[in-house]
């Protein structure tokens, strides 16, 4: 059954594709994606901080529920000032059911008309899900209550998929999705009943593979965000590329990583040619010159 995943994204050297032409006279497409998700305490923990007493998981786990509900009432408010004040418009990738557990976050989110992608209904992998597409369409709906629109794109939580879920998600009316970390251009992937399109999501520029598993400092997302970003401008000249960075607000949105966010920003908006976009945006410009095939 692999195979049919796989399958879906034929295989295409960046150095045999067509020409592509920036929005605003731009060479490099920059893509920031703020991930807002819901820990319900009564359920493990999805990521620790702190390991268990003895190594024996115990419930309710507060320390790591708190440890993540400190980003939902301190650390959002941190990304979002930083965004904010730089004029920035991010994609917002969300569990359905934060629109009603922290609608406060999602309505300060409309206010600034950031982008609304679906981010599972709970948080939780694809392949553990009863029934994905009922869970998809809570998420779509929800999402539409909440923003009057439904979603266009989606990212699995922990980036999962199986050979259903493109399908499941192409029925529910998502257009792109940010699960395939395989490309620094969008691809097409084949879906029933339409195509659905994967723009260039990332774990190297996303701070939990960088913090939490790697356990860098905190400057390192500045320091690999600007070598990130100089080569991928270098190459843009040639070939437009889109570097996408990822955070959370119980990681990133902390005292001591928010500074460090804040410089990557600053960096990336000093220089001529880059063009912040959400995914959306990204999405319907691939799509307006490189039709599905």
């Amino acid at each position: 059954m692999t195979d049919l995943l796989s399958a879906r994204s034929p295989y295409s050297a960046i150095v045999d594709r067509p020409v592509l032409q920036l929005p605003d006279q731009g060479r490099l497409l920059v893509w920031i994606i703020v991930n807002v998700e819901h820990w319900s305490i009564e359920r493990a923990m999805p990521r620790m901080v702190l390991s268990p007493p003895m190594g024996q998981p115990l419930m309710p786990d507060l320390p790591n529920w708190a440890w993540h509900e400190y980003g939902m009432r301190v650390g959002f408010w941190r990304l979002y000032d930083a965004l904010t004040q730089r004029g920035i418009v991010p994609t917002m990738a969300t569990n359905g059911i934060v629109c009603d557990s922290y609608p406060r976050i999602v309505e300060a989110a409309l206010k600034e008309n950031w982008e609304i992608m679906g981010h599972g209904f709970v948080q939780g992998p694809m392949h553990k899900l009863p029934n994905q597409a009922e869970s998809i369409m809570a998420t779509v709906e929800t999402i539409q209550r909440m923003s009057g629109k439904p979603p266009v794109g989606w990212e699995s939580p922990g980036l999962t998929e199986d050979d259903n879920t493109l399908d499941c998600l192409s029925q529910a009316g998502i257009e792109y999705v940010a699960d395939w970390v395989l490309d620094d251009q969008p691809v097409w992937l084949q879906a029933k009943p339409k195509p659905v399109l994967s723009v260039p999501y990332t774990v190297e520029i996303n701070d939990i593979p960088m913090m939490l598993l790697q356990h860098h400092r905190s400057e390192e997302l500045l320091l690999r965000g600007i070598d990130q970003f100089e080569r991928l401008w270098l190459e843009s000249e040639k070939i437009p590329r889109v570097m996408s960075i990822s955070v959370h607000p119980y990681i990133t949105g902390v005292p001591h990583r928010i500074g460090y966010f804040e410089k990557l920003l600053d960096h990336i908006q000093s220089r001529a040619g880059v063009v912040i976009k959400t995914g959306e945006q990204i999405s319907n410009w691939y799509r307006e010159q490189v039709p599905f095939k």
